[in-house]
């Protein structure tokens, strides 16, 4: 190199440098994710129990799903907005606490209303800590690696479901509902410790004005992956949040049996996201369309196979593989919004607690009307087919801007 030539660093090494190195920055991002699927997901495990416990049918127990989905979506493009300007460890560490209160406020409500007010609130949090996460993990990483980096925070969000749902479910049927808010209360409260310790300060983002905000939400191409998010993934809860009734009521299998089954769920998201953030890496713009198209034919398959114990179990796995799609889309997601990422990474775990809003409701309704434990999954198939339009019309915006 000629000595008249200046030194360019490496995208790594001006990368903001990790106190215990990258490894433990990233588990105790992902340790909040646990967390945080615990607290999502426990509940729709124990659905039955909790509507027992505070005297409601089991579909208006299905709100208390729907009423911390909506605090997410709620909650994640405010905070992204007015805490755009935050330092970004400072912004998790506020992030994890509000999260752990939320939680705490659950084990203590004292009757129906007040538990579905902590669930909303405590749902507030939840889409801005994954967008910050997100960031931060992308930008401890290499280039080539930021999709895998970004799955591996989501990896927490799937490991909640091989041990951590199920042991808190079993806690719940053994100990009473509101000892598996508890757990969820010490994961947050380790996971604060964690960020604190091992997660570096990243450079001052720069504030996102109201205005720039909502210039990045109205962009063609983030609007339809937003929707392809908001649609295309309610047939996983749609299916999850009846999950319990499913397996007992039509696929015969005991009330005991249910925690391993729900683990058999969560290898398949671990699987899927694995493969969700190689395929991203890999082949970012079909992986998203191969995978919605897969998960649309699980579903209809698990509607007809369900009846059987060993077919459910199976199809239970099949569709955890599902959660492939969620890192594809947020890394999609940063790349569209550029000059906006916190909000739009924080927008994509909105919209998909929007989809478990609403596979929850939908499901649901598909009940009540009649239409058997296997409905669900039908209704899910249907959201899948909806979520593909939307991704073949992101297509176009991604061929435009390109």
């Amino acid at each position: 190199m000629s000595s008249t030539q200046s030194y360019q660093p490496t995208d790594q090494e001006t990368a903001p440098q990790t106190p215990f190195g990258l490894g433990w920055a990233l588990f105790a991002l992902a340790l909040g994710g646990l967390g945080i699927g615990i607290g999502e997901f426990t509940p729709m495990g124990l659905l039955p129990t909790i509507a027992q416990g505070v005297d409601v049918s089991i579909p208006r127990a299905g709100w208390l799903i729907s009423a911390y989905a909506l605090g997410v979506v709620v909650g994640a493009p405010l905070i992204a907005v007015f805490g755009g300007g935050i330092p970004r460890r400072r912004l998790l560490l506020g992030l994890m606490a509000v999260f752990t209160v939320g939680n705490l406020l659950s084990t203590l409500a004292f009757g129906f209303p007040t538990l579905l007010a902590a669930r909303f609130f405590a749902g507030l949090p939840h889409g801005a800590f994954f967008g910050v996460a997100s960031l931060v993990a992308a930008e401890l990483s290499p280039p080539d690696r930021r999709a895998r980096a970004v799955a591996r925070i989501l990896l927490g969000l799937a490991i909640a479901n091989v041990g951590g749902v199920p042991l808190a479910t079993w806690l719940g049927q053994t100990l009473g509902w509101r000892s598996s808010f508890g757990l969820v209360a010490v994961v947050t409260g380790v996971t604060f410790a964690l960020i604190r310790l091992c997660v570096p300060q990243s450079a001052q983002p720069e504030p996102t004005t109201g205005a720039r905000a909502l210039r990045a939400l109205l962009r063609p191409g983030v609007l339809l992956l937003l929707g392809a998010a908001a649609v295309g993934l309610g047939g996983m809860f749609a299916v999850y949040s009846y999950i319990t009734p499913t397996l007992t009521h039509r696929a015969g299998l005991p009330s005991g049996a249910v925690p391993a089954v729900l683990a058999v769920w969560g290898l398949g998201m671990v699987v899927g996201n694995l493969a969700g953030g190689y395929l991203a890496d890999r082949f970012p713009d079909s992986a998203p369309f191969v995978i919605l198209t897969v998960f649309a034919a699980f579903l209809a398959v698990f509607a007809v196979v369900s009846t059987s114990p060993v077919g459910a179990v199976v199809g239970v796995f099949t569709i955890g593989t599902s959660f492939a799609i969620v890192p594809c889309l947020q890394s999609r997601l940063m790349d569209v919004a550029a000059d906006a990422q916190t909000l739009a990474a924080a927008g994509n775990h909105a919209a998909g607690n929007l989809a478990n809003a609403l596979g929850a409701w939908l499901g649901g309704v598909a009940i009540d009307l009649g239409g058997g434990w296997a409905s669900p999954a039908w209704v899910g198939v249907a959201m899948a087919a909806a979520g593909l339009l939307f991704l073949v019309a992101a297509r176009t915006q991604w061929r435009d801007a390109a």
